[in-house]
């Protein structure tokens, strides 16, 4: 018997605009359906209505506007290409999250909240090649635009490498990771993602500032040097809601 969705009626009418604002059939800035308009389109109570606008304001995918109407955000999710932070910057560069922020008259920043030797999660001494109990470098960051929480990163490091260097002082790398390990002789050759949602941790609501129920956007990222030898983890956590991945591969 095929599954019926058991969601009240106000995530489901929310879940229904959210995909046509995702598929741009709403565009930014279109107007909404008044709310009489709404309540008669889905067979519904203005309170149900309200329910869901509230739902799309708290996930800012739409924005009312006092003695006009309720609108579509203006701006589309921010598509991110993962490929631009992989290159090292060069010397006098700053990290790729502000320059590729100010490339879209964005103000991006990097918050440093830890640094630390940790004992790593499983996935993450695995992609190491680590041996049991090895000891590894965290460097836990916020990744802001304009001011606003824009994604959590977990970075670690193998002791060998990091140990002795900036990756494990407490204060920010100049250029990022990528040109640190290149001047390190551990030049970035390669990465791989492996991309998943699921609702955030409480930490990650808090400090990303998410609405309830939103899912987040999960990257586990390797990042090998020559001879395909892994050198870094990244687990990298967003809103799903506001951000999209973008990948471009040429095909031969």
């Amino acid at each position: 018997m095929p599954k019926k969705d058991g969601r009240p009626r106000h995530q489901q009418i929310a879940a229904e605009l959210r995909a046509l604002i995702m598929s741009g059939d709403l565009a930014p800035g279109t107007r909404l359906p008044t709310t009489q308009q709404l309540m008669a389109q889905y067979a519904v109570t203005s309170q149900t209505v309200q329910r869901t606008l509230n739902v799309l304001k708290d996930e800012n995918f739409i924005v009312g506007r006092a003695g006009v109407g309720v609108y579509v955000r203006d701006e589309p999710s921010l598509a991110i290409t993962p490929a631009s932070y992989m290159t090292p910057a060069a010397r006098d560069e700053a990290y790729p999250w502000m320059t590729e922020a100010a490339k879209r008259s964005q103000r991006g920043a990097i918050r440093l909240l830890g640094v630390s030797e940790v004992a790593p999660p499983a996935a993450v001494a695995e992609a190491l090649g680590l041996d049991d109990g090895e000891a590894v470098s965290l460097r836990h960051q916020m990744l802001l635009l304009d001011d606003r929480p824009a994604e959590l990163a977990w970075i670690y490091h193998p002791l060998s490498i990091a140990q002795g260097t900036p990756l494990m002082d407490r204060k920010r790398i100049p250029g990022g990771s990528p040109r640190l390990l290149a001047e390190l002789g551990h030049p970035p050759r390669q990465w791989v993602d492996r991309l998943s949602s699921r609702l955030p941790t409480t930490e990650e609501l808090e400090t990303l500032e998410l609405p309830d129920d939103v899912p987040v956007l999960r990257t586990l990222r390797v990042v090998y040097t020559d001879e395909t030898r892994p050198i870094e983890v990244q687990v990298l956590v967003k809103g799903g809601h506001l951000y999209e991945l973008m990948y471009r591969q040429d095909v031969d």
